[in-house]
């Protein structure tokens, strides 16, 4: 079994190559093929699949594909090839070895041509990784940035190894070869200078300089026509040697002859570029250059920082600048988290734009967030005034009269203003110009709303940068080679770093340092989150430094309240989260989440939603926040939920009783209806998960298992999710926590979802147990509870009348504790086993009896449907084939109202076996669609 994905996406057995479908099916594949045997998010594939926001089916649709690629690889024996596509909590795992994936395989062999000493060896192994491909990389996933990132990776490693073959034939003497290989990729990548100064020298040594020239003047007008460059350094040093000979064999016109083609701007360009060109022909001198238009005139003002080193990507944020820039006087404010380097972009944005600006350009760090405190307004001012030439005698003492004296200076001229690193909106507004041909552009960590509203300040907000822009990063700072040759560890670097350019700037630095350092090395020690931070801080700088100043910058309550989100176990809170950790109101918690985003500490994913980028998460946890944040946090997920399961499922008893250590939240989220908790428990699936593994990890064991049991109601509702290995550390928790009570309700729980899964024989020694440890507690709701189950793992094993004497006494149960929601759903499964059993009259009455329970039509309850069916199908038994057609009907309208896709199909399917209905068939259809879009 072999995956491919150096062309299009797929998996080719002996048999001949898996069907795997549609394009997301490809592209989930393509997603876990780039990292395999390392755990993917549900958010990691999202972002895989969709460009755009994602539809609110984007998880079901994910599980479906996922549920789909698991039959086809079992289909195809993979585990014979140590192949499993598992579930890990709330993440998907492909477990391979590496050496199944072409990528792995062409990345190891390049790495050992290059450790190669003889170029025939290297040769040989650059042509067997190159064989490898069969088109462009992920050719057929969807193109979305992730995809994108990691397809063009591996063309960036693909395209260097070509060069490398190259140099490999040119070291063999085999020229014409050499120009062969180059050619082809030269004229597919014909803006990659790299690849053009091969060919020149190639065709040079192969005595076609003739050639080399022209390629050098196609590149040229190129780079000229598309991007408005001339060409680097060594192309134009290419050019220069062709011009001067080089080692080619070519007669032809010879050099004079091309020398009198070349423009005076050309030998320029060459000349300049080359530390010793060849003799110059008698030709007339050029006339003097002429002064570029990107130096402003002489006297004008330039107080800018110089050019930031290694500044990339940012092309979104500079053009939103221009924008920004181009009104009449306007403000810009650039705003974004510490470290994601806002004045980078707009030092790079004023640089490359002051033909924009002939009278000057200024720039003042107002040291907002230093340990240096800020400085005077009139300090600013006196750097200012003396640049736009008033004498230093001359500039009023009071800092009012000069900035009166700076807006008058500026009001007729076209000026830059840099404010840098402000702290809030009243340090800037003195220092504004006010001239309607002025820019003013801001940056801070806060939003400063009070300058948009006071100065029409534009926003420019500032993000971290995605893996790619990540990833050429750090090759700008390391060389394009030291990350071409691990291109997987640089862009899994870029992740660990959270995109952000200071952490990033950190870890090349560590790299540069230390040159014998691979960056898989690096990669594998910042996986280690004890060690991340300290690992991207060098000396005085690093994200800790800057994080910390932010922080200072905020009041008491808002900073404790930051210290308490650190111990948060998800990745995502609201308010009652933050007030349960921090213990104070919800609202107090909603008015210190509003500032910490205003300071880019948080963001607001959603409205009410918020989560921390990574790093900030590991600085906030490094903070004291106190003993019992953990266990409000974990107590508030129980209080919620519990209000979740009244709602959703209204009628059943409480789940367990509250542990004596209970911490109550100042307030909990109510509930309205079903549909509220059903939408609040799809919000929070993942971080109740996070928070069942948070609560084992603390050895709270009373808390894990009843967290585990709250979410019941959406094991029922997505019963096929992979939820055993939950339920198992909830029974691991329940048995630690010598709570027979829980554990009986866990392995109850736990039979289910056995049974769902065809796990039957599991599931039957699990519910024994369930049943009889309720039976030794006197706990005879819970020994209802697994009786019903357990009479369904006996029924799938063949013994209906056995599972309808147990449900008979889980009636009798039920009764006795007084129940009729458990009494009710015994009665539906007794009256489900008698007509499976063709006990047609039995069945009709039994379920008529419970229906008449809580006979109100339109209530979303599954049970209800259930016993509808139940009923339908016995009338149909009986031979009163209208009444059981409506009565299927009724359960398959109530079903598809609620969402139970399982019901609406059986409901359905019964209805088809009975009827040729049109209608019927296309209902059907549909809702087994939906089903089979979720594992």
């Amino acid at each position: 079994m072999e995956f491919r994905l150096l062309g299009a996406v797929s998996v080719v057995t002996e048999a001949g190559e898996l069907p795997l479908g549609p394009v997301k099916r490809r592209s989930l594949l393509a997603a876990l093929l780039l990292r395999p045997n390392c755990p993917v998010l549900i958010d990691q594939l999202t972002a895989a699949l969709w460009e755009e926001e994602p539809p609110p089916s984007a998880r079901g649709v994910i599980q479906g594909h996922v549920s789909r690629l698991r039959t086809l690889l079992n289909g195809a024996d993979a585990g014979a090839y140590g192949v499993e596509l598992i579930t890990q909590g709330a993440t998907y795992v492909l477990r391979m070895p590496r050496e199944r994936l072409d990528a792995h395989r062409f990345e190891e062999t390049v790495a050992r041509a290059r450790s190669r000493c003889g170029p025939a060896e290297a040769v040989a192994m650059y042509r067997e990784a190159l064989s490898l491909w069969r088109g462009p990389a992920l050719a057929d996933a969807h193109p979305s940035p992730p995809i994108r990132a990691a397809a063009h990776a591996l063309e960036e490693l693909r395209l260097a190894s070509v060069e490398q073959l190259a140099a490999g034939y040119i070291q063999l003497g085999e020229y014409a070869r050499a120009a062969a290989v180059l050619q082809t990729e030269a004229f597919a990548h014909p803006l990659r200078e790299s690849l053009s100064v091969a060919l020149m020298g190639a065709l040079q040594r192969a005595g076609r300089r003739s050639e080399a020239l022209d390629w050098f003047h196609r590149t040229r007008r190129l780079l000229a026509d598309e991007l408005g460059v001339d060409p680097g350094r060594e192309l134009a040093n290419a050019y220069a040697s062709a011009l001067c000979g080089g080692e080619g064999r070519e007669g032809g016109e010879g050099r004079e002859g091309e020398v009198a083609k070349a423009t005076a701007g050309d030998m320029a360009k060459a000349a300049a570029a080359v530390p010793a060109p060849c003799p110059a022909p008698p030709t007339p001198a050029p006339p003097p250059a002429p002064v570029p238009a990107a130096v402003p005139h002489t006297g004008a003002p330039d107080l800018l920082p110089r050019v930031p080193r290694g500044f990339h990507g940012r092309a979104a944020e500079l053009a939103a600048l221009s924008r920004a820039a181009a009104g009449e006087g306007p403000v810009c404010l650039v705003t974004g988290p510490a470290g994601v380097g806002k004045t980078a972009l707009v030092l790079h944005w004023a640089h490359h734009g002051r033909a924009g600006f002939p009278d000057g350009l200024l720039y003042a760090d107002l040291r907002g967030f230093g340990d240096t405190g800020e400085p005077a307004l009139i300090e600013v001012l006196r750097e200012f005034l003396p640049a736009l030439g008033v004498a230093p005698s001359r500039i009023p003492e009071s800092a009012n009269g000069a900035a009166a004296l700076f807006r008058s200076l500026a009001t007729d001229r076209r000026l830059l203003v840099v404010l840098d690193n402000a702290r809030d909106s009243e340090q800037v507004r003195p220092l504004l110009p006010g001239g309607p041909r002025c820019v003013t552009v801001v940056t801070s960590r806060h939003r400063l709303p009070g300058l948009i509203v006071t100065d029409a300040a534009r926003p420019v907000p500032v993000d971290v940068l995605g893996p790619e822009d990540g990833t050429q990063l750090l090759a700008g700072a390391l060389g394009t080679e030291r990350v071409l040759a691990e291109p997987v560890a640089a862009r899994r670097l870029a992740e660990l770093c959270g995109g952000l350019p200071l952490a990033l700037r950190v870890a090349a630095a560590r790299l540069a340092q230390q040159p014998g350092w691979s960056l898989g090395a690096m990669t594998a020690e910042l996986s280690d989150e004890t060690r991340r931070l300290s690992l991207l801080d060098v000396e005085d700088t690093g994200v800790r430094a800057a994080l910390r100043l932010t922080l200072q910058q905020l009041p008491g309550p808002v900073s404790r309240q930051f210290a308490h989100l650190g111990r948060h176990p998800g990745t995502h809170l609201d308010r009652y989260a933050a007030a349960a950790l921090a213990g104070t109101a919800p609202a107090a918690a909603e008015t210190a989440l509003e500032r910490l985003a205003a300071a880019h500490l948080v963001t607001e994913t959603a409205p009410g939603r918020w989560t921390l980028h990574d790093l900030v998460r590991l600085y906030a946890r490094g903070l004291d926040a106190g003993p019992d944040a953990l266990k409000r946090v974990l107590d508030h997920y129980i209080a919620t939920a519990l209000a979740a399961v009244a709602a959703a499922e209204p009628g059943n008893e409480e789940c367990f009783p509250l542990p004596a250590d209970f911490l109550p939240p100042a307030a909990v989220r109510e509930f309205g209806d079903r549909s509220a908790a059903v939408a609040w428990y799809a919000a929070e699936r993942d971080d109740l998960t996070l928070a069942v593994a948070a609560a084992r990890a603390a050895g709270l064991h009373g808390r894990t298992w009843r967290i585990v049991l709250t979410l019941w109601p959406l094991i029922v509702w997505r019963v096929r999710d992979g939820w055993v290995p939950l339920l198992e550390t909830g029974l691991e928790a329940a048995r630690a926590d010598a709570d027979q009570h829980g554990e009986s309700r866990v392995l109850n729980v736990l039979g289910w979802v056995l049974i769902e899964e065809g796990r039957i024989a599991e599931a039957l020694t699990r519910l024994q147990a369930a049943s009889v440890l309720a039976s030794r507690a006197g706990d005879l709701v819970a020994e209802a509870n697994a009786l019903i189950v357990l009479a369904v793992a006996q029924a799938a094993l063949g013994g209906p009348d056995e599972a309808a004497e147990g449900c008979e006494r889980a009636v009798e149960l039920a009764r006795e504790a007084g129940d009729r929601t458990i009494e009710r759903l015994a009665m539906q499964h007794l009256a489900r086993h008698r007509v499976d059993a063709g006990e047609w009259r039995p069945a009709l009455d039994t379920a008529t009896e419970a229906l008449a329970f809580d006979d109100r039509p339109g209530t979303v309850d599954v049970p209800r449907i259930l016993l509808l069916m139940a009923r339908g199908e016995a009338l149909l038994g009986l031979g009163d084939e209208a009444e059981g057609i409506r009565q299927l009907d009724l359960a398959a309208r109530e079903a598809e109202s609620s969402g139970y896709e399982d019901g609406a199909v059986r409901a359905l399917g019964a209805l088809l076996r009975v009827s040729a209905d049109e209608g019927f068939r296309a209902r059907y259809d549909t809702a087994l669609g939906r089903l089979t879009a979720r594992p």
